[in-house]
Formats: C-alpha cells, sequence, structure tokens
C-alpha cells in the first residue's frame, strides 16, 4: 500500500509540474514547436538519469521507496518519455543492442502510428 501512496503523491507533483511548464510555455509561444513537452521530456531525461545515479552511487538500491517516489511516481507523472530513456539505457548497459534499437524504433515510430491512427478514427466520422 506504501508504494502506491508513494506513487501516486510523486506522480501528483510530477503532473502539476509539467501542466505549469506547458502553461507558461503556452502563453509565450511564439511558434507551433511543442517547446514546452521537448523540454519537458529532456528534463525528465536529465532527472530518471540523475536520480539513477544516486541510486547507484549511494548504494540505495534496497531503498525501494526513493525509486518508487521519483523514478516511477515523479517522472512518470512528469513525463513518461523518461522511462523509455532509462528502459534503453538498461538494454544498452546489458549489452542488448539490438533490442534497445528494435524498441526505440518501435517505440517512436508505432508510437506516431497509434497517434495518427486515433487521430484518423475521430477526424474521419
Amino acid at each position: 500500500m506504501k508504494a502506491y501512496l508513494l506513487v501516486a503523491l510523486g506522480g501528483a507533483i510530477g503532473s502539476v509540474f509539467r501542466y505549469g511548464i506547458g502553461q507558461l510555455f503556452s502563453t509565450k509561444a511564439t511558434s507551433a514547436f511543442p517547446w514546452a513537452t521537448l523540454l519537458i521530456n529532456l528534463l525528465g531525461c536529465f532527472l530518471i538519469g540523475l536520480f539513477l545515479g544516486v541510486l547507484e552511487r549511494y548504494q540505495f538500491d534496497s531503498h525501494n521507496s526513493f525509486r518508487t517516489f521519483f523514478i516511477v511516481g515523479l517522472c512518470g507523472g512528469f513525463t513518461t518519455f523518461s522511462s523509455f530513456s532509462s528502459e534503453t539505457l538498461g538494454l544498452f548497459l546489458s549489452s542488448q543492442y539490438i533490442q534497445a534499437i528494435i524498441y526505440i524504433l518501435t517505440s517512436i515510430l508505432l508510437g506516431l502510428a497509434l497517434t495518427w491512427l486515433g487521430y484518423s478514427l475521430l477526424m474521419s466520422r
């Protein structure tokens, strides 16, 4: 039960930060490029890298609460792109290069295709 509460709290905080950054950029936007999303995704990747480094450097692997709150909750609520980056890095670090490349290409290309499909299904009616 504790893990669910940590994920919920971290996720709520991450989501509020994501929303705030999006609002800040939307009031200042001068182009159609999704700068806020790009910044959020890149910042999320940086944060998850920091948190993974803290876990390894300070031997927090046994501290599941840290991982649950910061990585799964906060970064997960802030952006799921950070989880994708973490998992891809894990594949590369474990020398699973082919699987990592397949995961990258599948996630990006299939993700875009499914986004287009969902949009098209609703717009064609």
